[in-house]
C-alpha cells in the first residue's frame, strides 16, 4: 500500500467504528501539531447488533456484511494513500458470545483486525474525538454518545487532576431499547412507559455523579439526525450542524413527534433518517430522558466522536 508522506509527524490516518447499527469510516490527516483534518467520511447501516440483545450471538449476516463494507473502506483508504488503517468494534460484538470468531474472521477475510473496545475505553476515545473540535471554555465538557447498543457518558470535573477522565458506559441504545421494548410500529403507550422506566433506571446509576455545572455535548447519530431535522434539512451536511445548539424543550418535541411516526413515516421527514429511521424514536427518548435527569437545558452538537479519538490515539502512539 503506498503510504502518504506529509511533513514530519503528520499522518494519514483511516478509522473505522463497527457499531451496533453502522460501520463508520473516517480518513483523517493529523498534522504534527496535532490538530486533525477530516479528508473523508462513509458509512454503512449493516445492523451487526441486530438480536444480539436477545440470543448475545452475531448471525452470520453480520460476518458477510462486515467483511464487504471492510474490504471497502481498505480500498477506499488506500486511494488516500493512508499510513495506518485502524478498527474498533463496540457494544454489540463486545456483548456476543462468538466476539473471537467474528475479529479473527474479518482479520483474514480483509487483513484488518478490530479492537474490541470496552464501554470505558470506547467513553474516553469518544470524548478524546468529541472535544476536539471545540474551543476551550470555562465550563467541562460533558460528552453523550447514544449508540446502537450501549450509551456512553464522559466528562472531565473541573477540580480532578489533569487529564483524569470520568466514563460510564450504560447498557442503553436505540437498536436494545427498540428490540426489547417497541414491538408495534409506531411504538404503543405501555412500551414507551416500559422503556422510559428501564432507561430512568439505568440513569439513576449516575445519581450524584455528575458535575455540578458542565456544557452537554453529543455525538453520534441520533444527536445528528436529530440536529438535521430541527433544522429542515432534507439531507445530512456536517458542516451545517456543527456546533448547533439544540434546547430540552426542542429535543422533547422531537421525542414526542417521532414516537407518534411509523419509520416509514419517520424516513420520509428527510434522508438524514435513512438507516435510523426505526430506532430513531427510540435515540430521542434517551436523550431527552438524560437531559431531563441531568437537568440539562441544551446540548450542543458535535459530527466528532469515536473515529476521530480512535485516529487521534494512534497518531499520538506513533508521535509519543
Amino acid at each position: 500500500m503506498a503510504c502518504y508522506r506529509g511533513e514530519k509527524g503528520t499522518m494519514r490516518i483511516a478509522s473505522i467504528d463497527i457499531g451496533t447499527n453502522t460501520i463508520l469510516l473516517l480518513v483523517a490527516e493529523i498534522r504534527n501539531n496535532g490538530e486533525l483534518h477530516a479528508l473523508h467520511h462513509e458509512q454503512r447501516f449493516p445492523r451487526i447488533g441486530k438480536s444480539v440483545n436477545e440470543n448475545r450471538f452475531l448471525q452470520q449476516h453480520a460476518f458477510d456484511d462486515a467483511t464487504e463494507i471492510l474490504l471497502k473502506y481498505k480500498e477506499i483508504a488506500e486511494r488516500f494513500a493512508v499510513d495506518k488503517i485502524v478498527a474498533c468494534a463496540t457494544s454489540a460484538v463486545r456483548d456476543s458470545q462468538n466476539q473471537k470468531e467474528f475479529v479473527e474472521y474479518l482479520h483474514h477475510k480483509t487483513e484488518i483486525y478490530p479492537e474490541i473496545l470496552s464501554g470505558d475505553d470506547e467513553a474516553i476515545l469518544t470524548y478524546k474525538g468529541a472535544v476536539s473540535g471545540l474551543p476551550k471554555i470555562s465550563l467541562p465538557y460533558l460528552v453523550i454518545d447514544i449508540g446502537g447498543g450501549s450509551t456512553e457518558i464522559s466528562y472531565q470535573k473541573t477540580t480532578s487532576l489533569p487529564h483524569r477522565l470520568f466514563h460510564h458506559s450504560l447498557d442503553i441504545g436505540s437498536v436494545r431499547i427498540t428490540e426489547r421494548y417497541f414491538h408495534r410500529d409506531p411504538p404503543l403507550v405501555i412500551e414507551i412507559i416500559g422503556a422510559k422506566m428501564f432507561i430512568e433506571n439505568r440513569f439513576h446509576h449516575l445519581q450524584n455523579q455528575l458535575p455540578e455545572e458542565f456544557e452537554l455535548v453529543g455525538v453520534a447519530g441520533t444527536v445528528t439526525t436529530l440536529a438535521c431535522l430541527d433544522q429542515h434539512m432534507l439531507e445530512f451536511h456536517a458542516e451545517k450542524i456543527r456546533g448547533l445548539r439544540m434546547s430540552t424543550n426542542s429535543i422533547q418535541n422531537w421525542k414526542d413527534k417521532l414516537l407518534c411516526y411509523s419509520s416509514t413515516e419517520i424516513h420520509s421527514l428527510s434522508r438524514a433518517t435513512e438507516g435510523r429511521e426505526d430506532i430513531l424514536s427510540a435515540g430521542a427518548l434517551i436523550l431527552f430522558e438524560f437531559m431531563r435527569f441531568s437537568k440539562s437545558k441544551s446540548i450542543v452538537v458535535s459530527e466528532r466522536g469515536l473515529r476521530y479519538g480512535l485516529a487521534l490515539r494512534e497518531w499520538e502512539k506513533e508521535n509519543s
